[in-house]
């Protein structure tokens, strides 16, 4: 070992002592040496952070691996910035260079130090022998870019030449640039994310970042450092200077040396850094890049590391230093030899880690090694050991430690059965200064630790799974042919030519969101020769390769053949019998059932008509006689009133609703939100004034007392009418004479309410509201299957509402927000992200000091929102920033101005629903619909915004509603589904079908159609499965996500992937829940030899291939033991009963099924 100094005469007094982890002892001299017994777990991390909190510290481990265990860990303990000088990872005299991602954090920590910047250097040993530029290199390098400042594009791109940055097609890493007219794609070095810079002639009209893998920008920031793009320059004084050290220092002949020829080029030639000491009179070493009073701290391991480094040098020296056309510098020249490392660092105070248990004057911290606390799975109870743990160590504060948000949520699931209390944590600094017993935090952390003093430990994921945790850090992947595809396949535009194996060159027209076999799924959809169009199944990718040969204009496009073709048909057909057969079921009992015959409106019905303040417009006039036609029949009422909101949908409902009422029957009026549910209840108070009917409202706001009265009013039947949310659908709501139910804008429901609404469709009238009829409304209403009326004649008055498209600008709000305030009305802001909703509020009040802001988001208190709601309705605010809480809310006439944040981001129908706030007066309404630049949109939201901007007229609800259809590609599910049954013969010959399908089933038919193919494990289980084009926007993300799901091979894979998902998009939707659980089914069956598996909510079936795992013998044992609820079919079909109405039951009884086959092979 190195003599760095004999201890202190100070610390003669602590010899064999204990320390405190949070107060360690400092060292304090130059020849200041402290000696700490390293501590187990990440307990190492927490010692180097507190000592850290005193005085900077430069902390030397002995390789890369251990820096970045150590990185992670320190991050999680610090309260100090960590500052990484990662390893090039490449060996000494390697002719390759380092990874632009690393030169970038190296450069990125050269200048924060550079900079002042106070906290724990990173550094392994053999970094630190590495000579690096001078202090003063960087800081005459730095180009600064300022949103407003003059920007000459050409001599920008020489500046950028010069500083070593590359020109590139697109802009994927650091060191990149792109120059397309005036936008100019710029990864500058030291950067987390590229730059997209605007210019507007010579001015540099906005900054933004943007995301290197879907292309699209982000935020916007006023300035950027460009730190040059290598640790030497490339200038023409540097390359003089690297001229003649060469030329002196080697006896060669350097015309005969590519390298040396290149860099007289400028040329970065792969490992010119092994030469950086030539293009500098002097180098500096990483101690003079620190301040002088940085302390050092040392890693066991360190100085053995030193030695083997440096003789692998020496050793690669003399191998490879025998190439005239490739001379080495001298180890002394290339790298600081050992010894004056050390010397380095015996000029510092430092503190030095040690694992030898004879080192007598090491101090020994008060921590201990956590026990065994693995969760075993297998076990009876897997938890035992941390229920022990825990148990026995009553005052122990424990923090429990999980990657990321989305192994939070996994890791409390885990840990459920034990019903601890983990309130969430920011951070463990904030748990030490809290009380909490204990809390759950995520941070990468590579270990826990345990204290005695203070009594705390840190769990992670490591103690309770035994994995290590991953890294959530960019690095270069392995690629595969699965992501080499991917790749391509996201780098596609649409008209691209592409090959499919079994087709032949085709053109890529895009991504597509299809129906099929019950679930729904997208597909890549390719055009062919005559205009005859394939879709592919995104999890087929492995059949689809971009074109390459001919230009992309002159590529031959094959002809499809007719086989594939009629193929696809069957099989579209085949799944659209599906739907037909489970709809035969629902209104082929509402035809033989005998529904409520109201009576006939007679003169108090006409007396209420009349008592409407206003005339009916005719739209309207004609939806009330369409609604009492339905009503007087025989069959129950199944109808849809689509209007424009504020078109008179409202009194539809009312008429209805009296004549329910005077017939003797009770009225539900179910609607999504407590508040719209409060609004209706006044506005039908004051409807009813004058009769005798009787109405109320239940809400979460309803008192227990109260609640108790409503509930007994409703069973006795003296409430005529009830409003309120979904809560009227659950069992203690006893509604003994309903009769009809007014549904307000129902794809505002979940799943677990529509299907309960659609049980209730056989047996009551249902009249449903909407202002845009989601597309599985249209497509259900256009089959004939539901009546629709529309209502499409605005009031009189009524202005349309001005919409404008626009870039988001800052001067564009001001002036929208004080054209609204200054005619006294008030505005709506939708920003729709709650983590940030308060600072747009105060971007607003600083933006506009003269307006009363309020904030409203649903996740408020109910009763603050109410109040704030209130408060906005009677005016004493006029600007209210919001969440989409307001897309289902009160009417305010006065509000007549709202502004979207990140439009792009809403559905169409959304877009008009939100745009339906405001203009509900005869005041010009105004809209303003901000996005990010146009290039960094999709196409479909361009689409979108240019459907709605060009739909001012009022009453386009009903023709949005069928642009959006043909947008997405996708029509609404006819079930219990979320999307629609198109398949891959496209929207138009699926209608066809759909419609065929109808009437065949109308005619007491079932269509014939031709048995299907198997294509492999096939799961229909009648539910929604798929990524909604909500929760990931980019076509692209989406098809690498399902590319990514269809390629996992094991249910720890699926997990893997779901924490993932909930990481970079937040948390899962049900549909994509379903996906995934699907997936696993698919696992199973596949080992099983199972070939399909369909299930709907009363029973479904099992279909075998031929090579299956499952002895014959052991279903007839399945069956013999519960004969009520299995069954065979035939030689390969299992057919089973159970109650699965919902998707929880479906799934838990096919899993419980695939468990039991499974385990019968198991024993076989």
């Amino acid at each position: 070992m190195y003599d760095l100094g004999s201890v202190s005469a100070q610390n003669d007094t602590l010899i064999m002592s204990s320390f405190s982890l949070l107060e360690p002892p400092q060292p304090q001299g130059i020849r200041d040496t402290l000696y700490l017994k390293a501590p187990p777990g990440s307990a190492t991390a927490l010692a180097l952070a507190q000592t850290a909190s005193h005085a900077p510290l430069l902390v030397i481990t002995p390789n890369t691996a251990s820096a970045q265990r150590l990185e992670q860990d320190l991050a999680f303990y610090s309260s100090v910035p960590v500052l990484p000088l990662p390893d090039w990872e490449t060996l000494p005299y390697d002719s390759f260079s380092p990874h632009q991602d690393i030169i970038s954090a190296r450069l990125r920590t050269l200048r924060q130090l550079q900079d002042g910047v106070r906290g724990i250097v990173l550094v392994p040993i053999n970094t630190l022998m590495q000579r690096l530029p001078p202090v003063s290199y960087i800081a005459g390098r730095v180009m600064t870019l300022k949103a407003g400042a003059t920007l000459n594009r050409e001599t920008f791109r020489e500046s950028l030449s010069r500083a070593g940055y590359r020109a590139v097609e697109t802009v994927y890493e650091p060191g990149e640039y792109a120059m397309r007219g005036a936008i100019i794609d710029l990864f500058a070095m030291g950067m987390d994310e590229p730059i997209r810079i605007d210019l507007f002639d010579d001015e540099i009209d906005t900054l933004r970042h943007f995301d290197p893998g879907s292309q699209r920008s982000t935020d916007k920031v006023d300035t950027i450092e460009l730190l040059p793009a290598h640790e030497y320059s490339l200038s023409r004084s540097a390359i003089a200077c690297f001229r003649e050290q060469f030329e002196t220092l080697f006896d060669v002949d350097p015309r005969q040396c590519p390298l040396y020829n290149d860099a007289l080029k400028a040329i970065p030639s792969p490992g010119l850094e092994q030469y950086l000491p030539l293009f500098f009179d002097e180098t500096a070493s990483l101690f003079e890049h620190v301040t002088d009073d940085t302390r050092v701290a040392l890693l066991p391991g360190v100085f053995e590391a030193a030695e083997q480094h440096w003789q692998a040098i020496e050793s690669r020296y003399v191998n490879l230093g025998v190439d005239p056309t490739r001379p080495l510098l001298p180890p002394h020249r290339a790298f600081f030899p050992v010894n004056e490392v050390f010397s380095a660092i015996k000029a510092r105070p430092r503190l030095e880690l040690t694992e030898d248990d004879t080192q007598r004057h090491a101090l020994s911290p008060l921590a201990q090694a956590l026990p065994t606390l693995s969760i075993n799975a297998r076990a009876k109870q897997p938890l035992s050991e941390l229920a022990n743990f825990l148990e026995q160590h009553a005052d122990t504060r424990v923090l429990f430690v999980a990657e990321s948000r989305g192994r939070r949520e996994a890791l409390e699931d885990v840990l459920a059965p034990l019903k601890l209390s983990l309130p969430h944590s920011d951070s463990f600094q904030a748990f030490l200064a809290g009380t909490q017993r204990m809390a759950i935090t995520e941070s990468l952390v590579g270990s826990g630790l345990w204290l005695t003093e203070p009594d705390v430990a840190v769990i992670s994921e490591t103690e309770l799974f035994g994995d290590v945790v991953r890294q959530s850090r960019r690095r270069e992947k392995a690629t595969d042919d699965n992501e080499l595809a991917v790749r391509h396949l996201s780098e596609l535009r649409e008209g691209a030519p592409v090959v499919h194996q079994a087709h032949g060159v085709g053109r890529y027209l895009g991504l597509e969101t299809l129906e099929a076999g019950g679930q729904a799924n997208e597909f890549l959809a390719l055009s062919y020769a005559d205009g005859a169009k394939l879709y592919v199944p995104v999890d087929s990718l492995h059949l689809i390769s971009r074109y390459s040969g001919a230009d992309d204009e002159l590529a031959p496009l094959h002809k499809l053949g007719s086989d594939q073709w009629e193929k696809a048909r069957r099989k579209a057909a085949e799944k659209i019998r599906d739907t037909a057969a489970e709809l035969l079921d629902i209104y082929a009992r509402r035809e033989a059932q005998q529904g409520v015959i109201y009576e006939t409106p007679g003169e108090e019905y006409v007396r209420f008509a009349a008592s409407f303040p206003f005339e009916e417009t005719p739209d309207q006039q004609a939806a009330i006689e369409a609604v009492i036609g339905d009503m007087v029949s025989p069959q129950p009422m199944d109808r849809v009133v689509c209007g424009d909101v504020g078109f008179g949908k409202t009194e539809v409902a009312m008429r209805a609703a009296f004549l329910a009422v005077q017939s003797g029957r009770q009225v539900v009026v179910l609607v999504p939100t407590t508040l719209l549910a409060r609004q209706h209840f006044e506005n039908f108070r004051d409807r009813f004034a004058d009769t005798a009917v009787n109405i109320s409202l239940i809400s979460r706001f309803t008192g227990g007392k109260e609640m108790t009265q409503t509930l007994e009013s409703i069973k006795s039947g003296q409430t005529d009418i009830v409003i309120g949310t979904h809560k009227l659908l659950s069992k203690s709501v006893e509604l003994p004479k309903m009769g009809l139910l007014i549904i307000d804008e129902e794809h505002r429901f979940g799943v677990a309410q529509k299907e309960k609404l659609k049980t209730l469709r056989a047996e009551i009238d249902i009249l449903t509201l909407t202002a845009t009829p989601i597309p599985r409304t249209l497509n259900m209403a256009m089959s004939g299957i539901r009546d629709l009326s529309i209502i499409a004649t605005p009031p009189a008055r009524r202005l349309s509402v001005k919409t404008f498209v626009q870039q988001r600008d800052n001067s564009v709000i001001k002036e929208a927000l004080l054209r609204e305030i200054l005619r006294g009305g008030q505005v709506y802001f939708l920003h729709n992200e709650v983590k940030t909703i308060e600072n747009a509020a105060e971007q607003i009040r600083e933006l506009v000091p003269e307006a009363r802001v309020a904030v409203a988001h649903g996740q408020l208190p109910e009763r603050s929102l109410e109040r704030v709601m209130s408060d906005f309705y009677h005016r004493r605010f006029n600007v209210l920033v919001c969440s989409t809480i307001i897309e289902t809310g009160i009417d305010v006439p006065s509000a007549n101005t709202i502004l979207i944040e990140r439009a792009d981001k809403f559905g169409l129908a959304q877009l008009h629903q939100l745009r339906g706030r405001v203009g509900r007066s005869h005041h010009q309404a105004y809209a303003y619909l901000l996005t990010p630049p146009p290039k960094a949109m999709t196409r479909d939201a361009v689409k979108r915004l240019e459907a709605i901007s060009a739909s001012d007229d009022l009453g386009a609800g009903f023709t949005l509603a069928s642009h959006d259809m043909e947008i997405r590609g996708a029509g609404e599910l006819l079930g219990d589904e979320q999307s629609g049954q198109m398949e891959t013969i496209g929207y138009t010959l699926y209608m066809e079908m759909l419609d065929r399908a109808v009437k065949a089933i109308r005619a007491g038919k079932t269509p014939n159609i031709d048995a299907p193919f198997n294509t492999g494990v096939e799961i229909s289980l009648n539910l929604p499965a798929l990524i909604p084009d909500d929760y990931v926007h980019d076509v692209q993300q989406r098809l690498v996500m399902y590319k990514r799901i269809a390629n996992t091979q094991s249910d720890a894979e699926l997990k893997e992937l779901q924490v993932e998902l909930i990481d970079r998009f937040g948390l899962l939707p049900q549909p994509l829940k379903n996906l995934i659980r699907q997936t696993k089914l698919r696992h199973r069956a596949e080992q099983l030899g199972v070939a399909r598996i369909e299930a709907g909510e009363q029973r479904g079936r099992v279909i075998f291939n031929s090579s299956t795992e499952i002895d014959p013998l052991t279903l007839v044992t399945l069956i013999q033991t519960s004969p009520q609820h299995y069954r065979l079919d035939g030689s390969d079909t299992l057919r089973f009963e159970f109650p699965m109405e919902s998707a929880e039951q479906r799934f838990e009884k096919i899993e419980t099924l695939l468990t039991t086959l499974n385990q019968k092979v198991a024993a076989a």
